[in-house]
């Protein structure tokens, strides 16, 4: 029990006025003073509303500690650590499924009075994905010709979802309800114990013979559970009131009193000796929580000690929690400008979003190099640390407004899209069907530029919907390749040389195993491109025995390797014997899927630079020399030379095509 407000029978200070003190008196709580001898009977009478306010447990100026109420300490510091280390969950990123199941697994973690917030959420972001949903199924209800009198859209979804959520409300309603109820019996049992109170100091027994069963009160009012907190303030010191009013008969009995206030003061002594050692500790959070629990055992859980000894036993507590609530302040000021400077940081990343937003052009490559961007951006946001407290709000919504933002532009994107992929779909159709009518003719002369013509459009085409992509292209290639075969195999009967030219080769092939290099590479460069062009000058051979040049190729590999020979310039040889034995095909298609490649891996490898250097946004407050940011700079260069590279293979792709 506590001794913040102290009496003798020389204080004729009505109750009442203890219990509407300022909070200037209330922080000398402990200073000794004295309380008339009161009847059980007298009666107590409402605080005012300014007796609402808790007492504080600290001297002014140290801010107010908040009064922890009925909980075990282990338990009381594991719910002030879940509030302040709880950081906000971002769900605007999943979709129906991962949002439905996020609520489920929210109701399942038991803190049903908790997770208001992110229960509404949820419910926020699914609601706008299903009004998405529903726009778009209403729009096509509409153009099918129906009338928007008759529509009607729901999803197995949508219904999973609200009966989640309905179940989520009915049990956090029925924790509510029940936890009024445990509140409203709560206050009644206290009620009842100061009623017990009363009755023993009103009873013709000695004040020493209820020593037990006051005792007991005590024990049964610490096990008691909360009360509503409009009626704490008056319950307690109703409480405070009968017991300090039998501590002080209790001095008919001297032996009984210094029994308890020794065991009181042993107590008392323990939670200074504890407060200290947390005034030394250097998790200044932590022990600021612990406190709070300190102050509410003393005020709450452990009676007064002899009067003499009073002032002195809280001048040196209060000194204990002084030094707390001092480096809590100074902590509390460093990390506001820690705070401030977080705030500035997600500010900008905030606006790189929205950058991000507005440079993306329309194109399936830019959006996904975007998504890459922005995710980056956000796992860097999630990064940083905390913000100020009155700007915690405000920087969350807008982070989550700029992010729907993007997400909303993305999706916008790929709807049009979508709509565009199925008119591409069907052109592709109808030349898959030019194809497979023509795939069998004898007129080659005309076929021939015609499949060619084909082959042509449907790259220009564009994309088609993705499950339909594989099935298309087979079809498509089947067809292709049944007349280009039948064209070769005509063309293998028509050139007999060919036969001829494939026996050279094969000459030419077998005498490159005894080809013997001098070391100097002037000169063994040379040889190898003298080998070269007399495989070029050689001619095509048959169709099914094309394979040679692949072998061919590998010999030359073989050559290269044994040479002293910059990457680059062998790279570029092989390459161009590669492109000339496409070209003595007279095949254009292959020369067309080339260049179409290096075009591809142009884009891409600007793509990556342009990411890369992008990258160097977040790190333009990082030294040079630091090793992350040197590895991205050794990255790009090494794109550039590859993107060099590539660009000198499409200069050879187009001389031969024009030559």
């Amino acid at each position: 029990m506590s001794d913040q407000i102290n009496s003798t029978e020389e204080d004729n200070t009505p109750i009442e006025k203890s219990v509407t003190k300022t909070k200037a008196t209330q922080s000398q709580e402990e200073t000794p003073k004295q309380m008339p001898s009161i009847k059980a009977d007298t009666p107590i009478e409402k605080p005012s509303k300014a007796a609402n306010v808790e007492p504080e447990v600290a001297a002014a100026p140290t801010p107010e500690i908040t009064e922890v109420q009925e909980v075990e300490s282990s338990d009381a510091i594991a719910q002030i650590e879940t509030v302040l280390e709880k950081e906000p969950t971002d769900y605007s990123n999943l979709n129906k499924v991962e949002l439905t199941t996020a609520l489920e697994n929210l109701i399942s973690s038991g803190a049903i009075d908790n997770i208001k917030e992110e229960a509404e959420e949820i419910k926020t972001e699914f609601n706008n994905l299903f009004q998405e949903e529903l726009t778009q199924k209403k729009e096509a209800f509409l153009e099918q010709g129906g009338n928007i009198i008759d529509f009607h859209y729901t999803s197995t979804e949508k219904k999973a979802f609200n009966d989640i959520f309905n179940d989520y409300k009915t049990k956090r309603n029925a924790h509510f309800k029940k936890l009024k109820q445990d509140l409203e019996g709560n206050l009644e049992v206290r009620n009842l114990l100061i009623e017990e109170i009363k009755g023993l100091l009103d009873s013709k027994q000695s004040v020493n013979s209820n020593y037990k069963k006051i005792k007991d009160i005590q024990d049964r009012w610490k096990q008691t559970g909360a009360i509503p907190r409009d009626k704490y303030n008056t319950v307690w010191n109703n409480y405070h009131h009968y017991m300090e009013t039998y501590y002080d008969a209790l001095q008919l009995d001297r032996e009984f009193r210094d029994l308890d206030f020794k065991h009181n003061l042993e107590e008392k002594q323990k939670l200074i000796t504890r407060t200290q050692e947390l005034a030394k500790q250097s998790n200044i959070d932590k022990a600021f929580r612990e406190l709070q629990l300190i102050h509410r055992r003393w005020k709450e859980e452990i009676g007064p000690v002899a009067r003499e000894i009073r002032e002195e036993l809280w001048e040196t507590f209060s000194a204990a929690t002084k030094i707390i609530h001092d480096k809590k302040m100074i902590a509390e000021a460093a990390l506001e400008e820690t705070f401030i400077e977080n705030y500035a940081i997600k500010k900008e990343l905030i606006g790189l979003i929205n950058k991000v937003q507005e440079e993306t052009k329309s194109s399936h490559s830019a959006w996904q190099n975007a998504m890459k961007q922005v995710q980056e951006i956000r796992d860097v946001f999630f990064s940083v640390g905390r913000v100020p407290k009155d700007k915690n709000k405000e920087i969350w919504a807008s982070f989550k407004d700029t992010t729907r933002s993007f997400n909303k532009a993305k999706n916008d994107f790929y709807k049009h899209q979508k709509s565009a992929q199925y008119d591409n779909l069907e052109q592709k159709r109808k030349l898959i069907k030019l194809a497979q009518d023509n795939k069998d003719t004898e007129d080659f002369e005309k076929a021939t530029p015609l499949f060619k013509k084909i082959q042509h459009d449907w790259r220009e085409i564009g994309h088609v919907p993705r499950k339909d992509s594989d099935v298309i292209w087979k079809e498509f290639k089947a067809a292709c390749n049944h007349y280009f075969d039948r064209l070769h195999a005509l063309k293998d009967e028509e050139n007999k040389g060919e036969v001829e030219n494939l026996a050279q080769k094969q000459a030419l092939l077998d005498s490159m195993k005894t080809i013997s290099l001098s070391g100097d590479h002037k000169q063994d460069i040379q040889t190898i491109k003298v080998t070269i062009s007399q495989w070029k000058n050689i001619g095509r051979v048959p169709f099914k025995k094309k394979s040679i040049d692949q072998k061919f190729n590998k010999a030359l590999d073989a050559l290269f390797n044994t040479l002293d020979l910059d990457k680059k310039e062998a790279e570029l040889i092989k390459f161009e014997n590669k492109l000339h034995a496409m070209a003595s095909e007279d095949d254009t298609r292959k020369l067309q899927n080339e260049q179409f490649f290096i075009g591809k891996k142009i884009d891409e490898t600007k793509s990556e630079i342009l990411q890369l250097e992008n990258n160097l946004q977040f790190f333009k407050h990082v030294a040079k020399d630091n090793p992350l940011v040197k590895e991205v700079y050794k990255n790009i260069d090494n794109h550039k030379e590859q993107l060099a590279l590539w660009k000198e293979k499409l200069v050879k792709i187009k001389a031969i095509q024009n030559g």
